[in-house]
């Protein structure tokens, strides 16, 4: 089946906000296997809604709407939408009596009845957090969808109704898997696996590259949950054998996560000396609830002299080698690891950027290291993103060094 979103509203075509609504509805049809061709974003003017619906009706099953269900004049997606499919509409007194209840002891605007009025021959999807309702239509072997604009309105009225319905109307299960790398960059991963991609047929792989790491969903239809399991797990397999030195995860879960989950397995406790980084990679550890199971202390060592005072690195080193070098970050890591009860000690230090580059250490040069009682390991890794996406990739850069450290793939 083919999709079609169109967004309605002015501010969306200004610039004013950020189409979160969009993305939203591609990932979710995107998990249900329905292909989306188009997304067209539309201002909020009846002949230009109609005219859009009537191109939608041409290429696309399914068109999905958001936005333009509220009480004003220029919100009229309904009304568009209505015309376009010759439609009436009625007052449905259900729906009225829940506007007003929405109001509560505040007296309801007029115009907010306007919402109470009802494509003929649709299914209310009721708005339990507004007061738009929405609405699916199916007309022509069309499946037709009003939601509100509001993204919390949206996200839960998919979700509770338009998830299962749309479910319901497909002759074939749908089961995807997304497949987490790191450590490889979107065209070398795709080099790997192109004849996979350029053959794939069922299940489809899609590749989503974004701060650092690479994301591969596969997605696959079939009659039954176990046919579609199988082949999830047959290229998953494939894939497996071609990039699995990459792969940190075949569940979703985030670099931090993995780590924290084979801390807690080895009971193995970890601290942080960040420098470039000023605390990133511990914030994204503690963002995990129990993470105190794992961390015991962390250092933010900015400047020398906190690197001195904090973790003990010898002044000479930092006259001899730069703040910025491997043999710093093997002295903070061991620093921290000889001054703290922790079984792990992580460092990073680098240049963020965009000031800061020096002759033969350039903006994005960034040195890591991992050590233990026993060993250590000490990594150099070049990134040329904005300041926030080198810490952001450093940060993720350390958590994939400390999993590797601990499977000994290093």
């Amino acid at each position: 089946m083919k999709a079609e979103i169109i967004c309605v509203g002015t501010e969306l075509l200004l610039g004013n906000i950020v189409n979160t609504n969009a993305r939203f509805l591609s990932q979710r049809l995107a998990e249900l296997g329905i292909d989306v061709y188009y997304q067209t974003t539309v201002g909020d003017n009846m002949e230009r809604i109609i005219d859009t619906t009537n191109n939608a009706l041409n290429r696309a099953d399914i068109l999905i709407y958001s936005g333009g269900l509220g009480p004003t004049e220029d919100d009229c997606t309904k009304e568009a939408v209505c015309k376009a499919l010759n439609k009436a509409l009625y007052l449905d007194e259900q729906i009225l009596d829940e506007i007003l209840n929405y109001f509560a002891n505040r007296q309801m605007p007029e115009s907010n009845k306007k919402q109470a009025y009802v494509p003929e021959n649709s299914q209310i999807l009721k708005n339990n957090v507004g007061t738009a309702p929405g609405f699916f239509i199916e007309a022509d072997k069309k499946i037709i969808i009003l939601l509100p604009g509001p993204p919390h309105e949206l996200t839960h009225m998919f979700n509770k109704y338009v998830l299962s319905m749309l479910d319901s109307n497909s002759n074939y299960t749908i089961k995807s898997r997304v497949i987490k790398t790191i450590g490889i960059g979107e065209s070398s991963l795709e080099e790997r696996i192109i004849d996979l991609v350029d053959a794939q047929t069922n299940p489809t792989i899609a590749t989503y590259a974004g701060n650092g790491q690479v994301d591969i969903r596969i997605t696959a239809k079939a009659d039954s949950i176990p046919k579609a399991e199988a082949l999830l797990d047959d290229m998953q397999s494939r894939l497996g054998m071609r990039i699995k030195e990459f792969i940190y995860s075949y569940n979703n879960e985030t670099i931090e996560e993995v780590v924290f989950r084979m801390l807690c397995e080895r009971r193995l406790k970890i601290g942080f000396c960040e420098s470039c980084t000023a605390g990133l990679a511990t914030s994204m550890l503690t963002s995990i609830p129990g993470a105190s199971k794992v961390l015991e202390r962390s250092f933010i060592t900015y400047s020398n002299l906190s690197k001195i005072e904090e973790v003990n690195v010898n002044e000479n080193t930092l006259d001899n080698y730069g703040a910025v070098s491997k043999q710093t970050a093997i002295e903070m890591a061991q620093g921290l690891l000889k001054k703290c009860p922790i079984d792990i000690g992580i460092s990073i230090t680098g240049i963020a950027g965009p000031t800061g580059e020096t002759e033969g250490k350039p903006t994005g040069l960034v040195y890591i290291c991992v050590a233990s009682k026993d060993r250590h390991i000490v990594v150099e890794r070049k990134f040329n993103g904005s300041r926030d996406g080198n810490r952001l990739r450093s940060a993720k850069a350390a958590f994939d060094l400390v999993r590797k450290f601990l499977l000994d793939l290093i």
